[in-house]
């Protein structure tokens, strides 16, 4: 993997270059939509390369694993096999998932024992193991295994949890380039920025994955609504190296998106798109719509005729407003391939923006309208 800066807004901190990869390039800034279990939610992969124009994706290690098992996937020939997908995919470790089992899950030094939320068996990861499932799933881009630290948490508690991120992190290094051969060369290793909400520690940890001089980083336990995302963020971002791609897991709004490029970050990811997309809430040119409003019954206009791609410009409001008050499954599949299309236009305009050197008057002019309930 290779990343190569091409410009940096005048008036910000916000970037746009394009990382090269074995399945393709990837230019950032850039929106990756969220394909837990080798699916992204009601959008076929065809839609998704065709209309959306996604150029990566991600999976999921903790869902995939279980299910449908490395057994079914190595046999397929790895994920992209699989699912039918020619372009990049990051994985995640599982941890967040892990993290998320409060009640099934044990942390010891040695990894994380967990039972399963399908069907109650026991299984455990530890950072070597989390690097041989991600080889098996045959992501470009895989994650170390890290605690995300629950918020809020005490000083103390943070402190410790980094501790053990670090840890991990040196035994998933370690096993990651003790397992690269002729097969896998093309997979690429991130390193994950722990430390709560507590600036020593966030830049203590910057610091320390800084060092690990891998191809790119990633920023994790952000996603918690603490409202110290930005700020943060920019601990983080002013540490990081400016060469190596700059990852924040699990965000967000269109005005993070936005924020967030503007300090600095390259790559992100959020469920947001689609699981408010299978609610009736749509992401527009104009603002925020919750398509089941009774207003929207007699709009005959399409979703956004600004947007461009065939859904956001075909479908009018007044249909799209039927089929959820209908409940037919296409409304879920219509709005979910609108928001993602908006998301990937976001991240277009702000990469045109950033290379005109007009980034920051139009990310502060245009948060006001996107973020609008109309």
């Amino acid at each position: 993997m290779h990343f190569e800066l091409q410009h940096v807004d005048p008036h910000s901190q916000a970037r746009a270059g394009v990382i090269t990869m074995h399945r393709g390039p990837v230019h950032t800034p850039i929106f990756m939509p969220v394909g837990t279990v080798g699916t992204v939610k009601a959008v076929s992969q065809k839609v998704l390369q065709e209309d959306i124009q996604a150029e990566i994706i991600l999976g999921n290690t903790y869902h995939l694993y279980l299910r449908p098992g490395l057994e079914i996937l190595e046999t397929a020939g790895g994920l992209h096999q699989f699912m039918g997908w020619n372009k990049p995919i990051l994985t995640d470790s599982g941890g967040y998932q892990v993290y998320s089992l409060a009640q099934r899950r044990e942390l010891t030094e040695e990894g994380v024992t967990f039972r399963s939320h399908i069907d109650g068996s026991q299984h455990t990861f530890t950072p070597e193991r989390a690097v041989d499932i991600q080889r098996s799933i045959g992501a470009d881009i895989i994650m170390a295994l890290d605690e995300c630290t629950p918020h809020p948490c005490s000083y103390a508690y943070a402190k410790s949890s980094m501790g053990l991120t670090h840890r991990w992190l040196r035994r998933g290094v370690d096993h990651f380039d003790a397992t690269i051969t002729e097969h896998n060369h093309y997979q690429t290793f991130f390193p994950i920025v722990q430390g709560s909400i507590y600036k020593d520690l966030r830049r203590q940890s910057a610091e320390i994955i800084a060092a690990e001089d891998r191809a790119g980083n990633a920023i994790g336990g952000v996603c918690h609504p603490n409202g110290m995302l930005y700020e943060v963020t920019a601990w983080v971002c002013a540490i990081l190296p400016a060469h190596r791609p700059r990852y924040l897991m699990g965000v967000g709004t269109p005005q993070d998106l936005l924020e967030c490029i503007a300090i600095g970050v390259d790559m992100f990811d959020c469920v947001m798109p689609t699981r408010n997309g299978r609610n009736g809430i749509l992401f527009t040119t104009q603002g925020i719509v919750n398509i089941k409003n009774n207003k929207w019954k007699t709009d005959f206009v399409p979703i956004d005729e600004h947007l461009g791609g065939y859904v956001s410009t075909y479908y009018t409001k007044a249909y799209l407003h039927h089929l959820f008050r209908s409940r037919e499954l296409l409304g879920v599949q219509i709005a979910s391939v609108h928001n993602l299309t908006f998301y990937l236009w976001l991240v277009r305009q702000a990469r045109l923006h950033i290379v005109a050197g007009t980034f920051k008057a139009w990310k502060d002019k245009i948060i006001k309208v996107l973020m609008a309930k109309i």
